[in-house]
C-alpha cells in the first residue's frame, strides 16, 4: 500500500473527503516526526511504539573496492510493533 491508497483507505472508513483524509495524515505524519525529532517515544497502543536510538560510528567497507571506510554516527527510527499488530499479521 502506498500513500494514495492510504488515503483513499482512510476517507472511506472515516467518511472523509479525500482531501480532509490527506490533512489528517499528514498531521497524523507531522506530529510523530515531531516527537521523534524532540528525542520522544510515541507509542500508539495496540499498533506499535516509534523511538529515536542513537548508532555509535564504526567502521565498514566499500563492496566495490574493499577499502576500509568510516561509518558515522547517527540517530535511527526504531519501530517495535505492539501486540494486536504482530497478532493480526500472524
Amino acid at each position: 500500500m502506498n500513500k494514495g491508497e492510504l488515503i483513499n483507505r482512510i476517507a472511506e472508513e472515516a467518511n472523509l473527503t479525500k482531501a480532509e483524509a490527506t490533512e489528517a495524515l499528514a498531521a497524523t505524519l507531522s506530529a510523530i516526526s515531531d516527537s521523534l525529532k524532540d528525542g520522544e517515544r510515541t507509542s500508539l497502543v495496540g499498533f506499535g511504539t516509534f523511538s529515536v536510538t542513537a548508532r555509535k560510528a564504526r567502521d565498514g567497507r566499500n563492496p566495490a573496492t574493499g577499502a576500509t571506510i568510516k561509518i558515522p554516527a547517527k540517530n535511527v527510527v526504531k519501530f517495535k510493533p505492539g501486540k494486536e499488530l504482530s497478532a493480526t499479521v500472524n
